[in-house]
């Protein structure tokens, strides 16, 4: 019997590797994988849709459901989730709590990023720093001019301007022309040299672990869609590709507590491992709806207030109705 041949673009995650070494099949699929980073993955797919199943951004998906043009219906895989306290750096000799932002340039790669939609949730909802109270300065942060990849509508009292032609955004923090940073990755490593520059939180970790005991939300940057005319053409597919991409989590989990020899290049595993497992359960890092629902609705309903979707959309809008749960066997 003949399977469909799908390109599938994705990160190089342990998450995905049963995947890639062929350990874990996506029923009735015969898969061309490409490991892309994120920046070349989510603007090939967003601009000319080049690849029938991909890893999306959740900020860039959402906009363009929300106006009813994404070739894309996400499947409830979460290949990147990340606690963005980290995210955000400051000029230290001048900010010294995040309420001391208001009023202060801010610097960022692009305002829709997933990263970013959370950063500037949790400064709202924790300390009362609304988007509208910061200039935010759009640029590169190691290659001046970056672009948005999606053309967005903010709202009126959101300020946002360009970096000056040929400047980095880790440049001026460097030089102390903006006061903040905000990006999934870091700053270059000029600007982390400089004294003045640090993280937001001096205890990142702590912060973000106190969030999710209040809160019981660990943020989510990316999910995984499937071509929406290939899914209209085979509803079992969407189904397929949760279930495959559930199992390789569950095979790369089931590695990293066998450290009997360690399968990561990082000491003190278990402790960390133990850690985030006392804090946020057994299954710490779930996929599908229910044991996500209030982090969806979170980012769901700022994304929104932020003006980065036209409208207020609900999960029903978002995921494909067959993915909602794992199989149970």
């Amino acid at each position: 019997m003949s399977q469909l041949q799908l390109s599938i673009a994705m990160g190089d995650y342990d998450r995905t590797r049963a995947l890639l070494d062929g350990r874990v099949q996506i029923d009735g699929v015969d898969p061309v994988y490409m490991n892309l980073y994120p920046e070349e993955m989510f603007f090939r797919a967003m601009r000319s849709q080049e690849f029938d199943i991909s890893e999306l951004s959740f900020s860039s998906y959402a906009v363009k459901t929300a106006k009813g043009d994404c070739p894309y219906v996400a499947v409830p895989v979460f290949l990147s989730r990340a606690f963005r306290h980290t995210s955000i750096y400051v000029r230290k000799d001048r900010v010294r709590r995040p309420e001391d932002l208001k009023g202060k340039r801010i610097g960022l790669p692009e305002y829709q990023l997933s990263a970013n939609v959370w950063a500037r949730a949790l400064l709202q909802d924790d300390y009362g720093v609304a988007p509208e109270d910061v200039t935010w300065v759009r640029g590169g942060i190691e290659t001046a001019g970056r672009p948005e990849k999606i053309a967005l509508n903010l709202p009126a009292g959101v300020k946002l301007e360009s970096a000056p032609e040929g400047v980095t955004i880790s440049e001026m923090l460097d030089r102390g022309d903006i006061d903040g940073f905000m990006a999934p990755r870091p700053p270059s490593a000029q600007a982390l040299a400089n004294p003045n520059v640090g993280w937001l939180f001096d205890d990142p970790t702590a912060v973000a672990k106190d969030y999710f005991r209040r809160t019981g939300i660990f943020p989510i940057m990316h999910v995984v869609g499937v071509r929406r005319r290939l899914a209209d053409q085979h509803p079992w597919l969407p189904g397929a590709v949760f279930k495959a991409f559930s199992q390789a989590k569950d095979a790369a989990l089931l590695a990293l507590s066998d450290t009997s020899a360690t399968k990561v290049t990082l000491p003190f595993v278990e402790e960390q491992l133990k850690a985030a497992r006392e804090t946020m359960g057994e299954d710490y890092w779930s996929y599908g709806v229910s044991r996500n629902r209030a982090t969806i609705e979170t980012f769901l309903r700022h994304h929104h207030a932020q003006g980065l979707s036209s409208r207020a959309l609900s999960i029903d809008e978002i995921f494909h109705p067959a993915t909602y749960e794992s199989y149970a066997i």
